[in-house]
């Protein structure tokens, strides 16, 4: 019992590392553009923006194409391909000699990226007995807050050194965690594999992608500029075109059955929202102690540390808190929870650096109300899902997050450029609110029994 129990603590570790060190790199890039500007001098915002806004594009237009495909080929298999080109994509952006080749080895990190995620919370749901199965996706999902929180400090740190030191040190990483997965990680697959919707693909990357590029270049190019609506045009009837084929093809990339279990698409919607709010609202606090507070990057990394370290503590607590409460009302709590440390430090903070009294409380009661939330999102929509679905469903949830996280960055700019900091948190208070509310809807309305086809069964399925 005990070498089994280190066993899937091994195989947790390695499945969970490799999605935070994915995730890391959309955070720990923003305190290094001023000195990757300073390499590539004369380069204009607008092209240097593309390092973050390409990966965050490429990543989310990728994930559920990933996803379907790792259910087919193998999860492990599709993991290490992902770990693999995560981590010979990250030498060479340490490398790059120019902005543009940066940019091309960003694209490349987004893709390994999109590839290793949804395969390892697939693993994770396969690879764990169904009695842990939940607590295991909450901590996967808690690293991967952590990696949001935490890239602030890691990149201050690394930055120090050289900004290409953040990209450079993703490859020792990378190795270790190859041989430990090829090691330690058992293999999943769907047990009756189908050849996956090419043009389906096709569609909903495009689709994606382009709706996120309007978003993430919306606040800059101006929202009724030409680019804007023709990407934002082409990719609302790229993605109405997929869904118009996935109810009618033989072999859908996406099964709408599973947009009819309840707890799933609650939790997509309330993943949307509240990973909107989540992202504006640690950008603004950054934003705020670098901009008005004058901190450094590292400083402000430090200063955001506290928040994170309490994420998979109360993601712990969440799971306890599950065997008495619905998954809705957990989440629900964290949602609100997150929203009202927004609130306090909206009310704490002042011109004058005050960190302890005006920053910090909001920031304690915001990062317990993330590890409430987050993992518990993540939890209810893939672990009761069956495992020949579980890298698909993961690859969904994860798209809604991330392109909640652009929404959210999108609004946050709008707002910073017409209205400020106050009208910024209170409408990121409002998106935490919004998803408290559709948290609840999380909550199946019948007990749920574990699924035991490789297909979503009727009774999973809400009325």
């Amino acid at each position: 019992m005990q070498k089994q129990s280190q066993r899937f603590g091994a195989v947790l570790a390695v499945l969970a590392g490799a999605p935070f060190v994915a995730n890391l790199d959309l955070f720990v890039v923003n305190v290094a553009l001023d000195d990757i500007a300073a390499d590539y001098s004369g380069t204009p915002l607008a092209q240097l923006s593309w390092v973050l806004s390409g990966y965050a594009i490429v990543y989310a237009a990728l994930l559920i194409p990933a996803g379907r495909w790792a259910d087919r080929v193998g999860r492990r298999r599709a993991f290490l391909v992902g770990l693999a080109l995560f981590t010979v994509a990250s030498a060479a952006c340490a490398l790059a000699p120019s902005l543009w080749a940066l940019v091309a080895f960003r694209l490349a990190q987004a893709a390994g990226a999109a590839i290793l995620t949804p395969a390892s919370l697939g693993l994770v749901i396969a690879a764990l007995p169904e009695a842990r199965r939940a607590l295991g996706v909450r901590l996967w999902a808690a690293t991967g807050a952590a990696a949001a929180a935490l890239g602030p400090v890691l990149g201050g740190l690394l930055v120090a050194a050289s900004w290409r030191w953040i990209f450079l040190i993703n490859v020792p990483i990378g190795v270790i965690l190859l041989w430990v997965a090829a090691r330690t990680v058992p293999e999943s697959r769907d047990p009756n594999p189908a050849r996956v919707d090419g043009p389906g693909a096709v569609l909903l990357a495009f689709g994606v992608g382009a709706v996120s590029l309007a978003l993430v270049q919306g606040p800059e190019w101006g929202w009724t500029h030409a680019a804007t609506l023709a990407a934002a045009i082409l990719g609302v009837v790229a993605l109405a075109w997929f869904a118009r084929r996935t109810m009618h093809h033989d072999n859908p990339l996406l099964d709408p059955a599973l947009l009819r279990v309840r707890p799933f698409a609650w939790s997509n919607i309330t993943a949307i929202a509240f990973s909107a709010s989540f992202a504006a609202g640690l950008l603004a606090n950054i934003l705020w102690m670098q901009n008005q507070w004058g901190y450094s990057a590292l400083r402000t990394g430090l200063a955001v540390a506290p928040g994170p370290m309490l994420v998979p503590v109360f993601a712990v607590i969440g799971q306890l808190l599950s065997r008495r409460f619905s998954s809705g009302t957990v989440a629900a709590l964290g949602s609100a929870l997150w929203g009202a440390g927004i609130v306090f430090v909206l009310a704490g903070v002042d011109a004058a650096p005050n960190y302890a009294a005006g920053m910090l409380p909001g920031w304690i009661i915001g990062g317990a109300g993330v590890g409430l939330a987050l993992p518990t999102i993540l939890a209810t929509a893939t672990a009761t899902l069956p495992p020949a679905l579980g890298a698909t469903g993961s690859a969904v949830v994860n798209t809604g997050r991330q392109i909640g996280s652009v929404l959210g960055i999108a609004i946050l700019v709008a707002l910073l450029a017409s209205s400020g900091f106050t009208a910024a948190w209170w409408a990121i208070a409002a998106l935490a609110a919004v998803g408290a509310v559709t948290a609840l809807g999380m909550s199946p309305r019948t007990p749920e029994r574990p699924p035991t086809a490789p297909a979503v069964t009727a009774q999973e399925v809400s009325p």
